[in-house]
């Protein structure tokens, strides 16, 4: 280690901002941090290389995050829901006694969590983005639909089963929901 530089004067910019019981210290600080190598200057150095590590390995990735991120279909979380189902299959699948069942429990647990918080994060996202329908808006395109049908179907036997099977649809989404 290099003995430190003392200042020259003393509102230098580049002064050590450590203080000792005399005052300011008064060395020149090493480039790029606020202290002396006698004042930690090293530890500052050391810190400034992490944080320079920490952002390589930030941007190392960076053009693979733009391209990810302006993807229209990563705006739904519904594949990482099913990544976490899968998992939480294959979890239990490898359980074949409730020994097995316990032991793995937290493991289980966690997952379960994880599903449900995401479960809740798509369910608010879809509903930002004006993906999700609630039950009035559901009825009411299903009336649509079945009015643009009734003028294009001249049997009312057809256009009444067609009618029929459509509300019937639209009552099992409804209890799918719930």
């Amino acid at each position: 280690m290099n003995p430190p530089t003392k200042i020259t004067e003393p509102d230098a910019p580049n002064r050590c901002q450590a203080v000792t019981s005399q005052g300011q210290c008064i060395n020149e600080s090493i480039d790029s941090t606020t202290r002396c190598v006698v004042h930690g200057a090293n530890k500052q150095v050391q810190a400034l290389a992490a944080k320079d590590l920490k952002n390589y390995r930030l941007t190392k990735f960076k053009a693979r995050v733009q391209r990810m991120s302006s993807s229209d279909g990563l705006k739904t979380l519904s594949e990482e829901i099913g990544i976490l189902r899968v998992m939480m299959e294959e979890r239990l699948n490898q359980c074949n006694d409730a020994q097995d069942l316990m032991m793995q429990s937290q493991t289980i647990s966690d997952l379960a969590m994880k599903i449900e918080k995401l479960v809740v994060s798509c369910s608010k996202l879809e509903s930002t983005l004006g993906q999700t329908m609630d039950k009035a808006a559901l009825l009411a395109f299903g009336s649509k639909v079945i009015q643009i049908i009734g003028e294009n179907i001249e049997d009312p036997e057809v256009l009444d089963s067609i009618g029929t099977s459509i509300v019937n649809l639209l009552g099992e989404q409804d209890n799918g929901e719930n």
